[in-house]
């Protein structure tokens, strides 16, 4: 496959009722970027009043009601799920908290309803919180109905459907962000401050990802749907990439002057999850002699354009405790935060001030000193507002503020696509017995001159927090 073909495959799943609906673009008709052009440092006029449509409200959609609502100048305006049930329970919360009921589309269990949401003229924004097979489909259905898009992880799923995301947003001049909420961490964000401070040096190799047992959640879904372990029973890669590699792309300014060029990926034989179906399940039970195609554990190794090297492991399948890696080597020194908070840099080359980790006392003072502006001015209120431990807040009042004044989001949706594109790449790779893939270049060469991430800021008196927390004066209070 051409890694640099845009547009979309012809007979891809999905591709006829969106084709259909806002009428789709192909390679012939669509030379170099989009109608509107390229989308690094995006932005529109200002939006006063944000009005989001939610799509999905299992349990991450309701956890995103709930934030949005208490969000001054943020309204809930619609909301869409094919379980009737999840509707009521967020309708009830916005009731008994004084806010407006949104419209609601999909209570009659018709998979497609969504599509009335973003048809409608009801939101600005849809919020995109629904099982991965949904993610292309929304991004470009709900940006050619006017809608700016906030797509959860991954926000695609293979490389025709990275192409056609783009195509969309550059087609249709709007937003269409990953809510990577990982990005948003507290202790991710200091490692991003102290590498912008210079304090590690030259970030030369990093090691992130994603390692968390999901045996129960897998094989016992909450809702009954078997969409997660799908992707073990029939494919082979890393089908979950973002959480450690997003933050780790903003520290080495990925698609800012620098970009991914190849993977390589390997995993190992599958084991754990086929253990855990024979011991928790009845021979009579399918689950009891599932054969997964995927291994156990995934590592991938993706070189930048500027030579750096980040190694990146998903892992669901094994007993171990949480882990998204996060560690940075430069030349100066270490950062990691994952089992505990751990640093050390020299002040001088050479003068071995890095020989040994720095003693917990002095890593806490400079977690402080150097705390991102995000968790200075909103860390506090994000922590009662809850969701990870409050870096889900921290990514929604972000973006709400950028809408809001007009700014460019965080991140765009070259980014969504490079790291989407992970999902393909990794597994092409261990099906070729770990050849090296090539990574398509979406910007299409703006990375060369597109701004490096900066360390920006909240002005939390441009919200009107009331009282001390967050449900105060919003646009969706009655």
């Amino acid at each position: 496959m051409n890694t640099d073909r845009r547009g979309f495959l012809k007979g891809a799943a999905w591709m006829g009722a969106a084709a259909v609906a806002a009428g789709c673009i192909s390679d012939k008709n669509a030379p170099g970027f989009g109608k509107g052009g390229a989308m690094h440092g995006f932005r529109v006029a200002p939006l006063k009043k944000v009005r989001v449509g939610v799509i999905g409200v299992g349990s991450r959609g309701t956890g995103a009601v709930r934030r949005i609502a208490q969000i001054p100048g943020c309204e809930v305006t619609a909301m869409s799920d094919i379980n009737p049930k999840r509707l009521d329970e967020n309708q009830a919360w916005l009731k008994e908290h004084g806010y407006r009921a949104p419209k609601e589309w999909s209570r009659n269990g018709d998979e497609d309803a969504w599509k009335g949401l973003c048809d409608s003229d009801l939101c600005d924004v849809v919020y995109s919180v629904t099982p991965r097979p949904l993610h292309a489909p929304i991004n470009v259905y709900a940006m050619d109905h006017g809608k700016h898009v906030l797509q959860e992880v991954p926000g695609a799923f293979n490389l025709e459907e990275c192409w056609a995301t783009v195509e969309a947003a550059e087609r249709d001049r709007r937003h269409c962000m990953m809510l990577e909420n990982c990005t948003y961490g507290e202790e991710e964000m200091l490692a991003f401050n102290l590498i912008h401070k210079g304090k590690l040096g030259e970030i030369v190799q990093a090691e992130v990802g994603y390692q968390h047992d999901q045996r129960s959640l897998q094989y016992k879904p909450r809702d009954g749907r078997f969409w997660r372990i799908d992707r073990h029973l029939h494919h082979h890669g890393n089908y979950y990439p973002t959480h450690g590699l997003v933050p780790a792309g903003r520290c080495l300014d990925i698609n800012r002057g620098d970009r991914f060029e190849y993977l390589v990926s390997m995993e190992t034989k599958s084991a754990s999850f086929e253990q855990f179906g024979r011991d928790h399940f009845p021979a009579t039970d399918w689950r009891h002699s599932a054969k997964m195609v995927k291994g156990d554990i995934n590592m991938s190794m993706l070189r930048t354009a500027m030579g750096r090297v980040v190694t990146l492991i998903h892992n669901v399948c094994t007993p171990r405790p949480y882990d998204r890696g996060n560690l940075y080597m430069g030349t100066n020194g270490i950062f990691r935060s994952y089992p505990s908070l751990l640093m050390a840099w020299e002040e001088k080359t050479g003068d071995n001030g890095a020989h040994e980790y720095f003693p917990a006392d002095k890593a806490l003072k400079i977690k402080e000193e150097y705390k991102h502006p995000f968790w200075k001015v909103a860390g506090e209120i994000s922590k009662k507002v809850g969701g990870h431990g409050g870096m889900d807040f921290i990514m929604d009042l972000r973006w709400a503020y950028c809408l809001q004044n007009g700014l460019p989001l965080d991140t765009d949706v070259y980014d969504l696509a490079t790291y989407s594109s992970i999902v393909e790449l990794s597994e092409r790779s261990v099906n070729a017995r770990s050849k090296v893939m090539d990574f398509p270049d979406y910007t299409r060469g703006g990375w060369k001159t597109a701004h490096p991430f900066t360390v920006d800021e909240i002005d939390m008196s441009k919200f009107d927090f009331t009282g001390g927390n967050a449900n105060g004066k919003t646009a969706q209070s009655t």
